[in-house]
């Protein structure tokens, strides 16, 4: 952490190293899914570095995790974008766009199998090459709301499954 000058806004700047690596058949993000319930199945790794390793103990058992990455292919952040599942710009807090002031992405996946330093995945939504910053379970009891309401997504009737280019470098 290091000071930031007053101007309004938090004094404080955060950094974080990457925990691992989050490696996809996705090279690009155009094409890429746009959210893991419409990724089909995709498969993935996620690489983690020697120094976590030891904290992937106790996680085989879990169906689904989250990953926490880093958009790290994305533009500096907009507070209007216009959504992959709609025509209008909304407000980048309303949407999950991957161009945003603190560029970090979250994704549940499917946990296909946990290896002495990879995790094998599926539902993958995430760009090859993708920077992890932490791994944590998904536990229906805590994440699972049904029935909630979803704001401007739930007039959406979109069915895009792949992004294209409105959020490329």
């Amino acid at each position: 952490m290091s000071e930031k000058p007053e101007d309004g806004h938090s004094s404080m700047i955060y950094s974080f190293a990457p925990i691992g690596t989050i490696h996809t058949p996705f090279s690009t993000p155009d094409g890429t899914p746009i959210q893991p319930s419409r990724a089909a199945g995709a498969k993935g790794v996620v690489q983690l570095d020697a120094p976590f390793r030891e904290g992937l103990q106790d996680l085989e058992g879990f169906e689904r995790i989250w990953l926490i990455y880093h958009f790290h292919k994305a533009p500096t952040g907009q507070l209007l974008v216009r959504p992959f599942l709609d025509t209008v710009l909304r407000g980048v807090f309303a949407t999950r766009s991957p161009v945003r002031p603190a560029p970090l992405g979250m994704s549940v996946v499917r946990l296909l199998s946990v290896q002495e330093d990879c995790l094998e995945v599926a539902d993958i939504d995430v760009i090859d090459g993708t920077p992890l910053l932490d791994i944590k379970p998904y536990v229906p009891e805590f994440d699972s709301y049904p029935g909630s309401k979803a704001g401007w997504f739930d007039e959406s009737s979109s069915q895009m499954r792949h992004a294209d280019d409105r959020f490329h470098r």
